[in-house]
């Protein structure tokens, strides 16, 4: 069996088999990470592969990607070899990418977002002839959803008067119902009551049709970079709306399981890399703490 199937045929089957479960974000990363690996090794019986070869592909694949796409492109590996020899029965002796050295993991972004760019940015979102950036952005910093959480957002899983919203698919696969602070159930009553909402979609944040005739969700990457020139803002990722929104609550004195019962972090060292408190902000709890006192 080993020798029967390459990395060509076992990749293509674990996209199939395996990724097509996850989450839709999380499948076409993982696409895209299975296209490196399928150029560098899919004429290969899965057999013929070594840790050798496997540590030559991370040398020469860290000349032009970052350690942390490379580790995650070794990840994929990793587990393919695994569902491989426990699920489809293929007769390999161990697994060849388990043994070799990984990338170590980048520092990651410690990017917030000041209170006076966060004035230029909503600004910027709300000169923009659509007003759907403007509020997904607002619920981004409100919320701590994913991008992809926000723009795939259904009508139905909007509970207005439960103040609540239930996201059943998720990066990690967990479903979780995210409470809406005020700011975020205002913005959520202005979407859902919006007059020139589409009524051929279900969709919060609706894009305009396809070749198809479907609507998907909004694309927020042109207009993004675009609001981002114009407010002069340099450097943010939509991701880091995220991290800033974490901070938010720890900062507002949430404990760490509630920040992520919120967010949706699994571990609470994923979560550590997220907050990042602002130093004024520590001082200020300091002197309450101590007026307190």
């Amino acid at each position: 069996m080993a020798e029967q199937m390459t990395v060509a045929s076992a990749l293509q089957r674990y996209l199939v088999e395996v990724s097509s479960s996850k989450a839709p974000t999380t499948a076409r990363s993982e696409k895209s990470k299975a296209a490196h690996l399928m150029a560098a090794f899919g004429k290969y019986s899965l057999a013929v592969i070594t840790p050798d070869k496997v540590g030559c592909y991370r040398d020469d694949r860290l000349k032009t990607a970052s350690a942390n796409q490379v580790r995650l492109e070794l990840a994929l590996f990793a587990h393919l070899f695994s569902t491989a020899i426990r699920e489809w029965g293929v007769g390999l002796a161990f697994n060849p990418v388990r043994s070799i050295r990984k990338p170590p993991p980048g520092a990651g972004r410690h990017r917030r977002l000041t209170p006076d760019e966060e004035t230029r940015l909503l600004a910027a979102c709300d000169a923009h002839s659509n007003p759907m950036l403007g509020w997904i952005v607002r619920v981004a910093i409100a919320t701590a959803m994913r991008h992809g959480e926000i723009v795939s957002l259904e009508l139905r899983q909007v509970d207005i008067n439960r103040r609540v919203v239930v996201l059943e698919q998720t990066k990690n696969g967990d479903a979780r119902t995210v409470p809406l602070s005020l700011k975020a159930t205002d913005v959520m009553r202005i979407v859902l009551e919006w007059p020139l909402r589409p009524d051929d979609t279900k969709l919060l944040f609706p894009g305009e049709p396809g070749k198809d005739g479907q609507r998907r969700p909004y694309v927020t990457g042109q207009v993004w970079r675009h609001v981002l020139l114009r407010a002069g803002i340099v450097d943010l990722h939509f991701h880091d709306l995220r991290h800033e929104a974490v901070s938010r609550l720890v900062e507002a004195g949430l404990s760490d399981q509630e920040v992520a019962a919120i967010s949706g972090h699994r571990s609470m060292q994923m979560l550590r890399r997220y907050t990042h408190l602002r130093g004024e902000d520590l001082v200020n709890r300091l002197d309450r703490a101590e007026s307190r006192r």
